[in-house]
């Protein structure tokens, strides 16, 4: 009889503990957004990006809330939430000044969309026109341009989930 109370309170515990693991997992899954050197979305402010980037090359933040940066391989320019933005899509004030997204301009980056394992990735969506190919995974919020084959640039955005949650308070 104790044997079969200490079995089912033990089925009971792993059968919790596993139902806590699904829903952190799941919730990890709708919170995502692409993030890069730490930088996400919604999340990172200004002070952030400098932390990890440094001093800005050319500073428009003021004017329409971009940054951008010369690093090893081109140029990032980090864009933020601004009051317009909060505007149109009806967020709350307090993402104003997070970022809102970033760009990498890849200068004569080597990779393509076979070396990247985007050709083969069910999460990527194709886009070809002419010479241009584009890859996005709008789930994760990143996005890829590739010109002849070669990447172009990278943005790590929000996710469209993202942003409606956000747009609805959740």
């Amino acid at each position: 009889m104790r044997n079969t109370i200490f079995r089912r309170a033990q089925s009971r515990a792993v059968a919790l503990s596993l139902a806590a693991a699904l829903a952190v997992l799941l919730s990890a899954g709708i919170a995502r957004a692409a993030t890069w050197k730490g930088l996400e979305p919604f999340v990172s402010k200004r002070a952030d990006v400098e932390r990890v980037l440094g001093v800005p090359a050319v500073d428009r933040y003021a004017s329409d809330g971009t940054l951008e940066y010369n690093v090893a391989g081109g140029k990032v320019t980090v864009f933020f939430v601004t009051p317009k933005f909060i505007a149109a899509k009806k967020l709350p004030s307090h993402y104003d000044g997070t970022v809102l997204q970033i760009v990498l301009q890849h200068e004569r980056a080597q990779d393509t969309p076979e070396s990247m394992n985007l050709v083969t990735n069910k999460s990527f969506k194709r886009e070809a026109k002419g010479s241009v190919e584009k890859f996005s995974d709008e789930d994760e919020g990143l996005f890829y341009t590739f010109v002849e084959s070669r990447l172009k640039t990278t943005r790590y955005s929000y996710s469209m989930d993202r942003l409606g949650r956000i747009q609805r308070g959740k």
